[in-house]
This record gives structure tokens, C-alpha cells and sequence, in this order.
């Protein structure tokens, strides 16, 4: 063999036992790592698609601690051992864990400042919690899927209070609503609107009891004024329109037909 086939064989040797002994230490390096539990996993997630997990994995091989992207794309890191789930949008989660997801009793605070605090099934606010929200209204009551559903208690930051039916987020079913001013409402709400029927007490002393629609007096009903005066009848937009009767503190009444709460017709 010549002398430059000899040293060209040398540096091709050398190079192949670089090789060989990186190989073995990167061979030794996922071992090592494979040993201490450390793990690549994906987990099915309910939209049917991959939670992709980096991390430690516990003596039974599930999930304990690293970095895990949801398959909405949003990441987090997460530690089963604390409870704590740590967003790439902000978010904070402390609280009950199953398969690395928000399940249990926990509080997650949320980025711009509202926090929750009570049942999730799944990642979702779903079960019976209060949400506070950044400014000052606090919501307690029942969830589903993070909507306000069931019976709750939605407070504003001005006193106002509403207690009743919620579903979807709205105010649905029966429920009492007082507001700051001192005035209320009581009765059938459909879609946040007064629908059905309600007694509507008002901040000045004036009362209506009937019907509403689409949040207005609409339909039948009686409407007091605080000096004592009174119809009963029927209503259009907010106003007795149709027939009706109106009395007097005096004994006077009138009974006929009313446009925008005025009388059209009278008879001696």
C-alpha cells in the first residue's frame, strides 16, 4: 500500500471511531434519561385528536412532570405533583389532574385578571364554581362546557344581583332581579330578556304585574303608580294600548280603548 492511501485510511479510522464512540454516548445519554423517566407520549384528547407530552412519567408510566402541547395548539407546562398547569397564553392553573388535563376541584387564573375556582370535568369549567371576573362581578353557580348554566347568582360591581335560571350563558327560567337603584324584577326571563310572566317593581314606587315580551310590557296586566292610580289591561310596548280600564284614588275609573297610554274615547 502506498504512503497516501495509508494516510488517507488513518483520518477515515479516526472519524469512524468519533462516530462510534458519539454514537455510544448518545446511546448512554437515552438510557440514562429513558432509566430517570423520562418519556415522549401522545395522549388521545376528547376532540379526537393528540395531546403531545415531554417529560418525566411516574413509576406506572403516566405523565408526571413536563411540557405538553394540547392539540388546539396551545402549550403548557405541567406538574402532576403540585397541580400546577402553567399556559403559553397566561393562564395559571392550580388544582385536581387527570391524564394532565383540568379535572377535579382546582382555580385557574386567567390572564386578563378573572379567575375561577371550582369543578372542571375534563378542561372545562363544568359542575358548580364562582367566577370573579377583573372588573368586580362575580358569578356563583352551576357550569357547563364554561358557560353559566343552571341555578346561579351573578353579582355586578354596582350592587346589582340577579338569582335564578341561567343556560347558555343567559338568563333563562325564573329568577329575581335587583337592581342599584332599588327597583326589581320577578319572573320568567328567556335569552336575558323578561319574557312570560313577572311583577316589575319600579325605583320610584310604581308596580306592573303581567306579561312581557321581548323585554317590554306586552300582553296583560296591571300597572300601579305609587299615587295610588291604576290599569288593568292590555299592553304594547311598554304602554297600555287596547282595552283596558284606569281608576282613580277618588272612586273614578274609565273602561274603553287606550293608544300609547292614552285615552281615545270618552263617555260619560
Amino acid at each position: 500500500m502506498s504512503n497516501s492511501k495509508r494516510f488517507l485510511s488513518r483520518p477515515l479510522a479516526v472519524f469512524g471511531v468519533i462516530v462510534l464512540a458519539a454514537a455510544i454516548a448518545a446511546g448512554v445519554v437515552v438510557a440514562a434519561l429513558y432509566a430517570y423517566g423520562f418519556r415522549y407520549i401522545k395522549i388521545p384528547s376528547p376532540d379526537g385528536g393528540f395531546d403531545k407530552f415531554l417529560g418525566i412519567v411516574d413509576k406506572s408510566g403516566d405523565p408526571h412532570r413536563g411540557q405538553i402541547v394540547y392539540s388546539n395548539g396551545l402549550s403548557a407546562n405541567v406538574d402532576s405533583e403540585t397541580g400546577k398547569i402553567t399556559y403559553s397564553n397566561g393562564d395559571v392553573y392550580d388544582g385536581e389532574m387527570e391524564n394532565l388535563r383540568r379535572d377535579g376541584k382546582g382555580t385557574i387564573t386567567f390572564k386578563n385578571g378573572d379567575v375561577y375556582t371550582g369543578d372542571f370535568v375534563m378542561d372545562e369549567l363544568t359542575g358548580q364554581g364562582t367566577y370573579t371576573y377583573s372588573n368586580g362581578d362575580v358569578y356563583e353557580g352551576g357550569f357547563v362546557n364554561g358557560e353559566k348554566n343552571g341555578q346561579g347568582k351573578y353579582t355586578w360591581s354596582d350592587g346589582s344581583v340577579y338569582e335564578g335560571g341561567f343556560s347558555k350563558d343567559r338568563k333563562n327560567g325564573q329568577g329575581v332581579y335587583h337592581w342599584a337603584d332599588g327597583s326589581s324584577y320577578e319572573g320568567e326571563y328567556v335569552n336575558d330578556m323578561k319574557q312570560g310572566r313577572g311583577v316589575y317593581i319600579y325605583a320610584n314606587g310604581d308596580k306592573y304585574e303581567g306579561d312581557f315580551d321581548g323585554d317590554v310590557r306586552s300582553g296583560t296586566g296591571t300597572y300601579t303608580w305609587q299615587n295610588g292610580e291604576y290599569y288593568v289591561g292590555e299592553f304594547a310596548d311598554n304602554a297600555p294600548n287596547g282595552e283596558g280600564t284606569y281608576s282613580w284614588p277618588d272612586g273614578r275609573s274609565y273602561s274603553g280603548h287606550f293608544i300609547n297610554g292614552e285615552i281615545v274615547r270618552i263617555e260619560e
